[in-house]
């Protein structure tokens, strides 16, 4: 991790397809739009495409826009007001932007999720597809979770994780969390006069995460832990991360040009876009608990999960569901797709790959989970 400013960020600078997350407290302020923030962003998006690059918003606003159509202070305090706000708000909130960039000649387009569509691979890659002829067309998608349907369990519980999912659904080069604060800060700004702001972080270590503080809007789900994750995740897809002030003018024209805007985080190591859905947008129906040596296999050897690791099953999941697996103490290693119902994995739990026909009169193979549909969670060398 460095602390010193860079003069130059080439990975931000030659980024050529960027996700920009806006977030409600960069749109709104105590409850009222800011135009001149819905006009500054459309501006510089539209000037990136017009320079060849390649943008996907993901915007936050809708929960924000329908209370303040409905007369509320705040975004709704049960499940069913936020969507009711959200059904209202969206609709003000894509016209906010389709009235801004008909101004520059895009057309925009809304594209609605939610966590379990993007589980299911199949809906995962229709989306990626739309995404990309929109790109292709040059049509500006904006993308928001569908709050409408959407419930504790399915919502990716900010658009933070949501925009993260969107670089790693479109191979996304730069990832840019526009937020009310100028970067995250390596002390509190209530504790200091003068914060300092992390400039780069390679690794978000116990330090960092310390560092990251709570979310103080009224509208906004995510805080500063979300976006940290957003960060790692999409690290994980190959895209860096700059967290920065969206109220800045020309900030994300600053950040595309590589100047030392905000915090930058680092690239990690690049999952396929299968495996970063396996690892951070799929659902788990599953937990397998491994023994010593199946852990050392599976984190230092790379290997498949065989039969005879196994120590225990937990829950229930069928054949192709994505399962995680854990040590002894508990702590989650690893998530795959199960090659045998929970049922099966049970009889063969502790046996021999040789002994899977005797114990079910069938094989679907020697792994419970092939290392090809296994993705670790963490990095064993860090």
């Amino acid at each position: 991790m460095s602390q010193a400013q860079s003069s130059v960020r080439p990975a931000a600078s030659q980024a050529r397809r960027i996700v920009v997350k806006i977030g409600s407290s960069v749109l709104t302020r105590d409850g009222e739009l800011e135009s001149r923030v819905f006009g500054d962003i459309s501006r510089q998006v539209a000037e990136l495409f017009d320079a060849g690059r390649e943008v996907v918003i993901v915007s936050s606003g809708a929960i924000a826009i329908g209370a303040r159509e409905l007369g509320w202070s705040e975004g709704g305090r049960s499940i069913r007001e936020k969507q009711a706000a959200a059904a209202v708000g969206q609709i003000g909130l894509i016209e906010q932007y389709r009235r801004r960039f008909v101004r520059r000649g895009r057309k925009v387009a809304q594209v609605l999720v939610t966590r379990s569509g993007l589980a299911d691979h199949e809906r995962f890659i229709n989306a990626r597809h739309t995404l990309l002829e929109l790109l292709r067309i040059g049509v500006v998608p904006i993308v928001n979770e569908n709050d409408t349907v959407a419930t504790e369990e399915i919502r990716f519980g900010d658009n933070d994780n949501l925009s993260a999912t969107v670089a790693n659904l479109i191979g996304a080069d730069l990832l840019v969390i526009l937020t009310d604060v100028e970067g995250l800060y390596q002390t509190p700004p209530r504790d200091a006069a003068k914060p300092k702001l992390f400039d780069v972080v390679e690794r978000v270590t116990p330090e960092i995460e310390r560092a990251a503080g709570g979310s103080t809007s009224a509208f906004g789900r995510g805080g500063m832990t979300t976006k940290l994750e957003a960060a790692q995740a999409a690290a994980r897809c190959g895209a860096t991360t700059v967290l920065c002030n969206g109220r800045r003018r020309d900030v994300l024209l600053r950040v595309a040009a590589g100047d030392p805007v905000g915090t930058i985080f680092t690239t990690g190591n690049r999952l396929a876009s299968r495996k970063h859905w396996l690892a951070f947008t799929t659902r788990t129906h599953g937990e397998l608990v491994l023994d010593d040596g199946a852990v050392r296999a599976i984190e230092h050897g790379g290997k498949s999960l065989l039969p005879a690791g196994i120590v225990e099953v937990r829950g229930k999941f069928r054949v192709g569901d994505p399962v995680v697996c854990v040590d002894s103490s508990g702590r989650s290693i690893a998530r795959g797709l199960a090659a045998y119902a929970f049922d099966a994995v049970e009889r063969i739990a502790r046996r021999s790959t040789r002994e899977i026909v005797q114990m079910l009169g069938y094989s679907n193979g020697d792994e419970v989970i092939h290392r090809d549909d296994l993705v670790l969670l963490e990095d064993p060398s860090e």
